[in-house]
Parts: C-alpha cells; sequence; structure tokens
C-alpha cells in the first residue's frame, strides 16, 4: 500500500505544537517555522516575556499561541504544561523538546550537582516530555516527537562529558521509542544541530582562536543559524515524513561527513 501525499505534505494547519525551550535561539526558530507552515503553537521555558514575543509573531501569522512560564526540570511543572496544553487546545499533535543545558568543566571537576543540573533537564524531563507526549497523541493514533540531540551524541568532545552523556541518551531514546511505538502513528526522531551561533554558544565564536578550530572543521565554511533547523523541524513534523521514524539528523554543515 502506498501512501498518497496531500498537495502541500508540509502544511501543518489544524495541528497542534508545543515547543520546549521555545524563547530563544533553536526554539525560538522552530516555533516560529511550525507556526509559518500552519500549526497553532504552545511555547515552554523559563521566561514569559520571551515566551509571549514567541506567541506575538504567532498570533501576527494568525495562528492560535499560548505562552507557558515553567521550569521544565520540575516533574510537576512539566506535567502541569502538557495539561494546559490539553486544556487550550483539546490535543497534541507535534512536541518538539528542545529544553537542555550544559557546561564546560574537566570531568575531575564535575561535581553530583553538577550532573544533576544537566542531566535533569536534558534527560530526565525529556524521557517524561516523551511520557506525557505519547499519552496525549496515542487515542487520536497520530503524532510527531522531535527531539534535539547534538553532534556529542556521535562524537566525544572535551571538557563536555556530562552534556554528551545525555545528549548520547537523547539520540537513543529516540531510537527506543520509535521502535516502541511504530505501529501507533507516533514518529520519534531527532535533529543534531551543529555548531549554531546563539548567546549560549556567542562565547566561544567570540574567542578567535576556538572561532578559527570551528570553522576550520565546518566544510561549508559558517556556523549555522537557528533558523537553519527550521527546515527539518517542519519536515519531521509533518506528514511527509510519515515513514521516518527512529533517526538522529545531523543539521551540522557537513561536521560530521568532513
Amino acid at each position: 500500500m502506498t501512501t498518497q501525499l496531500s498537495a502541500n505534505p508540509f502544511d501543518l494547519s489544524g495541528r497542534v505544537a508545543l515547543v520546549t525551550g521555545a524563547g530563544r535561539g533553536i526554539g525560538r526558530a522552530i516555533a516560529i517555522a511550525l507556526a509559518e507552515a500552519g500549526a497553532d503553537i504552545a511555547v515552554a521555558a523559563r521566561s514569559r516575556e520571551q515566551l509571549d514575543e514567541v506567541c506575538a509573531e504567532a498570533k501576527n501569522l494568525g495562528r492560535e499561541a499560548i505562552s507557558i512560564p515553567a521550569n521544565l526540570a520540575d516533574l510537576d511543572e512539566l506535567s502541569a504544561v502538557f495539561e494546559q496544553v490539553q486544556s487550550d487546545f483539546g490535543k497534541l499533535d507535534i512536541l518538539f523538546n528542545n529544553a537542555g543545558t550544559g557546561f564546560r568543566k574537566p570531568l575531575l571537576d564535575v561535581t553530583p550537582d553538577d550532573w544533576d543540573q544537566v542531566a535533569d533537564l536534558n534527560l530526565r524531563s525529556l524521557f517524561f516530555a516523551c511520557q506525557h507526549g505519547v499519552r496525549l497523541m496515542s487515542p487520536q493514533g497520530y503524532g510527531r516527537i522531535i527531539n534535539t540531540a547534538s553532534l556529542t551524541s556521535f562524537l566525544g568532545f572535551n571538557t563536555v562529558s556530562v552534556y554528551g552523556a545525555t545528549k548520547g541518551g537523547v539520540a537513543q531514546l529516540t531510537k527506543a521509542l520509535a521502535v516502541e511505538f511504530a505501529e501507533s502513528g507516533i514518529t520519534v526522531n531527532a535533529i543534531a544541530p551543529g555548531y549554531v551561533y546563539t548567546e549560549l554558544t556567542r562565547p566561544r565564536f567570540e574567542d578567535p582562536e576556538t572561532r578559527s578550530w570551528l570553522m576550520s572543521r565546518i566544510p561549508q565554511g559558517r556556523h549555522g543559524e537557528p533558523e537553519d533547523m527550521a527546515g527539518t523541524a517542519v519536515f519531521l513534523a509533518s506528514a511527509a515524513s510519515a515513514y521516518v521514524t527512529g533517526v538522529v539528523i545531523p543539521i551540522d554543515g557537513g561536521w560530521l561527513a568532513g
């Protein structure tokens, strides 16, 4: 049996998307891209001001949009996010788990608190967000879950052992859930951004030596922008990716290929 695509398989009209970590950077760019493709959106992060700005852009596109300020590492607050989405929209079609954090520190200096800070948000919270998402998507027999992995899901980098461990976990969790829900109408995939210029990565690019090394590793010869993630995000959120599940797609300017 073949799947018939609509005239525009990337059209997200009538879909509801939740994007975490959507106040800035990659999450913000993806939330706006989903709205541009037709989806109504819910955005969650710590800063209400940043979220309200994203919602204002979505509403200017004619979409419904709600901001949900929350500490997503707190599982009670995480649960409340999904409850609000269900209350306001009545369903959830697309979940984009983008919230994350990290630091650079030698292994011997890492403390248990350091580990908990990163692992609780990057992996524990993401796991239970997927659980909430599946509970809302399963009854409708349709869903798209997209996680944010990293180049550290594939490669080892100096002084980011905790971050790399969590992002390796994200990649493996993506594959495991894709298999578990393959027959349910829910696909589970991930993107793995390369070096993208954001507020968090700016110090790396502003250091001349580090910037020179980074540019030497990227075949395209430029760093990524948050908007470079948008096209793949819309693809994975849409009907166009109906037969794609369990993959981690690098968006890295050729880093892993070089």
